[in-house]
Protein backbone atom coordinates (compact mmCIF):
# COMPACT_ATOMS: atom_id res chain seq x y z
CA UNK A 1 0.00 0.00 0.00
CA UNK A 2 2.09 2.68 -0.89
CA UNK A 3 1.72 6.04 -2.51
CA UNK A 4 2.30 6.32 -6.26
CA UNK A 5 0.93 9.43 -6.17
CA UNK A 6 3.80 12.47 -5.80
CA UNK A 7 1.10 15.52 -5.80
CA UNK A 8 -0.66 14.36 -2.59
CA UNK A 9 0.47 16.62 0.13
CA UNK A 10 -0.64 15.21 3.60
CA UNK A 11 -2.20 17.94 6.34
CA UNK A 12 -0.08 18.52 8.98
CA UNK A 13 -0.65 16.35 12.01
CA UNK A 14 2.47 16.34 13.85
CA UNK A 15 1.77 16.01 17.26
CA UNK A 16 -1.86 14.57 16.82
CA UNK A 17 -2.35 11.22 18.99
CA UNK A 18 -4.50 9.15 17.34
CA UNK A 19 -5.81 5.71 18.46
CA UNK A 20 -7.09 3.37 15.27
CA UNK A 21 -9.40 0.37 16.81
CA UNK A 22 -8.57 -2.57 14.48
CA UNK A 23 -5.70 -1.57 12.64
CA UNK A 24 -4.15 -5.19 11.22
CA UNK A 25 -5.71 -4.96 7.51
CA UNK A 26 -8.47 -3.18 5.65
CA UNK A 27 -9.70 0.73 6.22
CA UNK A 28 -8.33 0.44 9.97
CA UNK A 29 -4.35 -0.10 8.47
CA UNK A 30 -5.38 2.70 5.65
CA UNK A 31 -6.44 4.54 8.27
CA UNK A 32 -3.41 4.31 10.15
CA UNK A 33 -0.90 4.58 7.20
CA UNK A 34 -2.63 7.70 6.28
CA UNK A 35 -2.48 9.60 9.68
CA UNK A 36 1.07 8.19 9.86
CA UNK A 37 2.04 10.15 6.46
CA UNK A 38 0.48 13.21 7.63
CA UNK A 39 3.34 12.96 10.76
CA UNK A 40 1.02 11.85 13.06
CA UNK A 41 1.26 9.23 16.17
CA UNK A 42 -0.73 5.95 15.66
CA UNK A 43 -1.91 3.46 18.36
CA UNK A 44 -2.30 0.63 16.03
CA UNK A 45 -4.72 -2.02 17.94
CA UNK A 46 -5.88 -5.29 16.72
CA UNK A 47 -5.47 -8.90 18.10
CA UNK A 48 -3.38 -10.60 15.14
CA UNK A 49 -0.06 -10.91 16.33
CA UNK A 50 3.72 -12.15 15.08
CA UNK A 51 4.16 -13.55 18.59
CA UNK A 52 1.30 -15.98 18.18
CA UNK A 53 0.49 -16.72 15.18
CA UNK A 54 -2.52 -18.68 14.20
CA UNK A 55 -3.91 -21.63 11.95
CA UNK A 56 -7.04 -20.74 9.97
CA UNK A 57 -10.37 -21.64 11.64
CA UNK A 58 -12.17 -24.56 9.41
CA UNK A 59 -16.03 -23.70 10.19
CA UNK A 60 -14.68 -19.38 10.29
CA UNK A 61 -18.27 -18.88 11.53
CA UNK A 62 -17.66 -16.48 14.61
CA UNK A 63 -15.92 -13.33 14.50
CA UNK A 64 -13.22 -15.09 17.16
CA UNK A 65 -12.52 -17.73 14.03
CA UNK A 66 -12.75 -15.32 10.91
CA UNK A 67 -9.00 -13.87 10.50
CA UNK A 68 -6.69 -16.57 12.06
CA UNK A 69 -4.63 -17.67 10.24
CA UNK A 70 -4.39 -14.72 8.04
CA UNK A 71 -0.47 -12.98 7.21
CA UNK A 72 -1.42 -9.42 8.59
CA UNK A 73 -0.25 -8.41 12.01
CA UNK A 74 -0.64 -5.38 14.19
CA UNK A 75 2.89 -5.15 14.72
CA UNK A 76 3.40 -4.76 10.77
CA UNK A 77 0.47 -1.94 10.01
CA UNK A 78 2.85 0.01 13.32
CA UNK A 79 6.30 -0.51 11.11
CA UNK A 80 4.52 0.75 8.30
CA UNK A 81 3.06 4.31 9.85
CA UNK A 82 6.42 4.49 11.28
CA UNK A 83 8.20 4.14 7.89
CA UNK A 84 5.87 6.91 6.19
CA UNK A 85 6.82 9.28 8.50
CA UNK A 86 4.81 8.90 11.15
CA UNK A 87 4.85 6.77 14.61
CA UNK A 88 2.96 3.38 14.90
CA UNK A 89 2.90 1.72 18.22
CA UNK A 90 1.33 -1.97 17.77
CA UNK A 91 -1.19 -2.82 20.64
CA UNK A 92 -2.28 -6.38 20.85
CA UNK A 93 -5.59 -6.23 22.69
CA UNK A 94 -9.03 -6.90 22.38
CA UNK A 95 -11.65 -3.89 22.33
CA UNK A 96 -14.69 -6.79 23.88
CA UNK A 97 -12.40 -6.49 26.68
CA UNK A 98 -13.32 -3.63 28.65
CA UNK A 99 -10.43 -3.89 31.14
CA UNK A 100 -8.25 -4.28 28.52
CA UNK A 101 -9.44 -1.16 26.47
CA UNK A 102 -9.26 0.80 30.07
CA UNK A 103 -5.82 0.23 30.76
CA UNK A 104 -4.54 1.23 27.09
CA UNK A 105 -5.77 4.88 27.44
CA UNK A 106 -4.21 4.87 30.65
CA UNK A 107 -1.25 4.20 28.87
CA UNK A 108 -1.84 6.54 25.99
CA UNK A 109 -2.30 9.07 28.77
CA UNK A 110 0.77 8.24 30.70
CA UNK A 111 2.65 8.58 27.70
CA UNK A 112 1.03 10.95 25.78
CA UNK A 113 -1.09 12.48 27.65
CA UNK A 114 -3.58 13.62 25.21
CA UNK A 115 -5.56 11.85 22.81
CA UNK A 116 -6.52 13.89 19.47
CA UNK A 117 -8.20 11.19 17.10
CA UNK A 118 -10.03 7.90 17.59
CA UNK A 119 -11.09 5.53 14.81
CA UNK A 120 -13.50 3.04 15.93
CA UNK A 121 -13.00 0.64 12.50
CA UNK A 122 -13.72 -2.87 14.38
CA UNK A 123 -15.99 -4.67 11.87
CA UNK A 124 -18.30 -7.78 12.26
CA UNK A 125 -15.77 -10.24 10.53
CA UNK A 126 -17.73 -12.82 9.48
CA UNK A 127 -19.64 -13.53 6.84
CA UNK A 128 -23.23 -12.42 6.39
CA UNK A 129 -25.92 -14.59 5.76
CA UNK A 130 -27.53 -12.73 2.59
CA UNK A 131 -30.13 -14.75 0.79
CA UNK A 132 -31.65 -15.11 4.36
CA UNK A 133 -34.78 -13.21 6.11
CA UNK A 134 -34.25 -12.38 9.79
CA UNK A 135 -36.45 -15.66 10.29
CA UNK A 136 -34.36 -17.66 8.61
CA UNK A 137 -30.53 -16.59 10.00
CA UNK A 138 -28.16 -17.82 12.17
CA UNK A 139 -29.11 -15.68 15.42
CA UNK A 140 -26.06 -16.48 17.92
CA UNK A 141 -23.68 -15.45 14.72
CA UNK A 142 -25.65 -12.34 14.09
CA UNK A 143 -25.67 -11.40 17.61
CA UNK A 144 -21.80 -12.40 17.98
CA UNK A 145 -21.13 -10.16 14.86
CA UNK A 146 -23.34 -7.48 16.16
CA UNK A 147 -21.29 -7.16 19.67
CA UNK A 148 -17.67 -7.36 17.53
CA UNK A 149 -19.11 -4.24 15.26
CA UNK A 150 -21.12 -2.08 17.86
CA UNK A 151 -20.43 -2.81 21.39
CA UNK A 152 -16.17 -2.56 20.66
CA UNK A 153 -17.12 0.96 19.51
CA UNK A 154 -18.89 1.95 22.42
CA UNK A 155 -16.66 0.46 24.97
CA UNK A 156 -13.23 2.20 23.26
CA UNK A 157 -15.16 5.62 23.41
CA UNK A 158 -16.47 5.16 26.15
CA UNK A 159 -12.81 4.65 27.66
CA UNK A 160 -11.51 6.92 25.61
CA UNK A 161 -13.98 10.07 25.81
CA UNK A 162 -12.30 11.55 29.35
CA UNK A 163 -8.63 12.11 27.55
CA UNK A 164 -10.25 13.04 24.28
CA UNK A 165 -12.11 15.88 26.50
CA UNK A 166 -9.10 17.17 28.22
CA UNK A 167 -7.09 17.05 24.86
CA UNK A 168 -9.40 19.40 23.11
CA UNK A 169 -9.65 21.86 26.40
CA UNK A 170 -6.82 23.88 24.54
CA UNK A 171 -8.73 24.70 21.51
CA UNK A 172 -4.98 24.49 19.18
CA UNK A 173 -7.34 21.55 18.06
CA UNK A 174 -10.80 20.19 17.21
CA UNK A 175 -10.11 15.82 18.67
CA UNK A 176 -12.56 13.75 16.12
CA UNK A 177 -14.31 10.27 16.72
CA UNK A 178 -14.57 8.25 13.33
CA UNK A 179 -17.28 5.82 13.24
CA UNK A 180 -15.98 3.51 9.81
CA UNK A 181 -19.45 2.44 8.86
CA UNK A 182 -20.80 1.05 5.28
CA UNK A 183 -23.21 3.64 3.70
CA UNK A 184 -24.30 6.75 3.81
CA UNK A 185 -27.75 6.65 3.38
CA UNK A 186 -31.02 5.30 5.37
CA UNK A 187 -31.62 2.33 3.03
CA UNK A 188 -32.24 -1.17 3.64
CA UNK A 189 -28.96 -2.74 3.11
CA UNK A 190 -29.98 -6.34 2.29
CA UNK A 191 -29.68 -8.49 5.65
CA UNK A 192 -31.34 -7.79 9.04
CA UNK A 193 -27.91 -7.87 11.09
CA UNK A 194 -26.04 -6.52 8.25
CA UNK A 195 -28.86 -3.72 8.61
CA UNK A 196 -28.68 -3.25 12.25
CA UNK A 197 -24.75 -2.79 12.36
CA UNK A 198 -24.23 0.03 9.87
CA UNK A 199 -27.11 1.92 10.39
CA UNK A 200 -25.85 1.91 14.33
CA UNK A 201 -22.43 3.09 13.82
CA UNK A 202 -24.14 5.92 12.10
CA UNK A 203 -26.49 6.63 14.93
CA UNK A 204 -23.41 6.34 17.55
CA UNK A 205 -21.86 9.44 15.97
CA UNK A 206 -24.66 11.25 16.09
CA UNK A 207 -25.22 10.33 19.45
CA UNK A 208 -22.08 11.01 20.79
CA UNK A 209 -21.66 14.28 18.46
CA UNK A 210 -25.24 15.61 20.42
CA UNK A 211 -23.72 15.09 23.60
CA UNK A 212 -19.75 16.47 22.60
CA UNK A 213 -21.01 19.39 21.26
CA UNK A 214 -20.02 21.64 23.86
CA UNK A 215 -16.56 19.88 24.27
CA UNK A 216 -14.57 20.76 20.98
CA UNK A 217 -14.95 17.41 19.80
CA UNK A 218 -16.56 15.98 16.75
CA UNK A 219 -18.01 12.75 16.10
CA UNK A 220 -19.06 11.59 12.52
CA UNK A 221 -19.37 8.21 10.35
CA UNK A 222 -17.67 7.50 7.73
CA UNK A 223 -17.98 5.12 4.67
CA UNK A 224 -15.07 3.86 2.06
CA UNK A 225 -16.18 2.49 -1.05
CA UNK A 226 -15.63 -0.39 -2.81
CA UNK A 227 -12.75 -1.51 -1.34
CA UNK A 228 -9.37 -3.33 -2.42
CA UNK A 229 -8.66 -4.49 1.38
CA UNK A 230 -6.11 -7.73 1.42
CA UNK A 231 -9.36 -9.81 1.96
CA UNK A 232 -11.55 -8.65 -1.13
CA UNK A 233 -8.08 -9.04 -3.50
CA UNK A 234 -7.84 -12.66 -2.14
CA UNK A 235 -11.20 -13.26 -2.87
CA UNK A 236 -11.24 -12.11 -6.29
CA UNK A 237 -7.95 -13.75 -6.79
CA UNK A 238 -5.98 -11.06 -7.41
CA UNK A 239 -3.53 -8.41 -6.29
CA UNK A 240 -3.03 -4.53 -5.94
CA UNK A 241 -0.82 -5.03 -9.15
CA UNK A 242 -3.69 -6.64 -11.09
CA UNK A 243 -6.87 -5.54 -9.52
CA UNK A 244 -8.22 -4.47 -12.62
CA UNK A 245 -8.26 -8.41 -14.19
CA UNK A 246 -11.47 -8.65 -11.63
CA UNK A 247 -13.11 -6.14 -13.23
CA UNK A 248 -14.31 -9.08 -15.60
CA UNK A 249 -15.76 -10.89 -13.21
CA UNK A 250 -17.44 -8.03 -11.02
CA UNK A 251 -17.67 -4.88 -13.08
CA UNK A 252 -18.44 -2.07 -9.85
CA UNK A 253 -14.47 -3.06 -9.29
CA UNK A 254 -13.56 -0.64 -11.45
CA UNK A 255 -14.46 1.83 -9.48
CA UNK A 256 -12.58 0.38 -6.39
CA UNK A 257 -10.75 1.89 -3.72
CA UNK A 258 -7.38 0.97 -1.95
CA UNK A 259 -8.08 1.42 2.16
CA UNK A 260 -5.30 4.51 1.93
CA UNK A 261 -8.34 6.70 0.32
CA UNK A 262 -10.56 6.40 3.31
CA UNK A 263 -7.87 7.23 5.59
CA UNK A 264 -6.49 10.25 3.94
CA UNK A 265 -10.24 11.32 4.07
CA UNK A 266 -9.98 10.77 7.99
CA UNK A 267 -6.61 12.64 7.94
CA UNK A 268 -8.25 15.56 6.06
CA UNK A 269 -10.72 15.30 8.67
CA UNK A 270 -8.73 15.77 11.50
CA UNK A 271 -6.49 18.63 10.04
CA UNK A 272 -9.66 20.83 9.20
CA UNK A 273 -9.96 24.20 11.45
CA UNK A 274 -13.89 23.71 10.77
CA UNK A 275 -14.35 20.43 11.65
CA UNK A 276 -17.23 20.69 14.34
CA UNK A 277 -19.62 22.15 11.61
CA UNK A 278 -19.68 18.16 10.44
CA UNK A 279 -20.27 16.62 13.78
CA UNK A 280 -23.03 13.99 14.18
CA UNK A 281 -23.12 13.28 10.28
CA UNK A 282 -22.36 10.46 8.07
CA UNK A 283 -19.91 10.82 4.87
CA UNK A 284 -17.98 8.79 2.03
CA UNK A 285 -14.64 8.33 0.76
CA UNK A 286 -15.98 9.39 -2.32
CA UNK A 287 -17.98 12.83 -1.22
CA UNK A 288 -15.19 13.96 1.32
CA UNK A 289 -12.58 13.82 -1.90
CA UNK A 290 -14.80 16.34 -3.50
CA UNK A 291 -14.16 18.93 -1.02
CA UNK A 292 -10.56 17.94 0.77
CA UNK A 293 -7.34 17.79 -1.78
CA UNK A 294 -6.52 13.81 -1.45
CA UNK A 295 -6.65 10.85 -4.01
CA UNK A 296 -5.81 7.41 -3.53
CA UNK A 297 -2.19 5.36 -3.86
CA UNK A 298 -2.58 5.61 -7.70
CA UNK A 299 -3.64 9.24 -7.91
CA UNK A 300 -7.46 8.30 -8.56
CA UNK A 301 -10.28 9.70 -6.97
CA UNK A 302 -12.50 6.66 -7.23
CA UNK A 303 -16.22 8.14 -6.95
CA UNK A 304 -18.66 5.30 -5.94
CA UNK A 305 -21.61 7.60 -6.13
CA UNK A 306 -21.58 8.35 -9.53
CA UNK A 307 -19.97 5.43 -10.84
CA UNK A 308 -23.75 3.38 -8.97
CA UNK A 309 -25.67 6.22 -10.67
CA UNK A 310 -24.56 5.71 -14.18
CA UNK A 311 -24.27 1.49 -13.44
CA UNK A 312 -27.54 1.11 -12.22
CA UNK A 313 -29.20 4.43 -13.22
CA UNK A 314 -30.45 5.12 -9.83
CA UNK A 315 -29.18 7.92 -7.15
CA UNK A 316 -28.60 6.23 -3.55
CA UNK A 317 -29.67 9.54 -1.63
CA UNK A 318 -27.39 10.42 0.68
CA UNK A 319 -28.42 11.69 4.25
CA UNK A 320 -28.75 15.45 3.77
CA UNK A 321 -29.95 18.62 5.23
CA UNK A 322 -33.20 17.78 5.40
CA UNK A 323 -32.55 14.46 7.16
CA UNK A 324 -30.80 15.99 9.48
CA UNK A 325 -33.57 18.21 10.61
CA UNK A 326 -35.03 15.27 12.32
CA UNK A 327 -32.26 14.25 13.67
CA UNK A 328 -31.09 17.69 15.15
CA UNK A 329 -34.40 18.34 16.77
CA UNK A 330 -33.76 19.03 20.86
CA UNK A 331 -36.55 17.38 22.17
CA UNK A 332 -34.85 15.80 24.83
CA UNK A 333 -33.90 19.59 25.86
CA UNK A 334 -37.12 20.82 25.78
CA UNK A 335 -38.53 18.13 28.14
CA UNK A 336 -35.99 17.70 30.51
CA UNK A 337 -33.52 20.68 30.52
CA UNK A 338 -30.24 21.57 28.79
CA UNK A 339 -28.88 18.04 28.42
CA UNK A 340 -26.15 16.81 29.04
CA UNK A 341 -25.38 19.88 31.19
CA UNK A 342 -21.60 22.09 31.02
Amino acid sequence: MTSSDSSYQPPDLKGCIALVAGATRGVGRGIALALGEAGATVYCTGRSTRTKPTGKSPTRRLPSEYYLGRPETIEETAEMVTARGGQGIAVVMDHLEAKQVEELITRIRNEQGKLHVLVNDISESAEHEFGKTFWQLDVEKGFAMFRNAVHTHIITSHFAAPLLIETAKDKSRTSLIVEIGDGDSYTYRGHLIFDLIKTSVIRLAFAMARELRKKNIAAVALTPGFLRSEVMLERFGVTEANWRDAVKKVPDYAESETPLYAGRAVACLAADPHLMKKSGRVFSSWGLSEEYPFCDADGRRPHFGRHFEKAYGFKVISCDDGFYKYWFDDVIDRVFGEWPPD
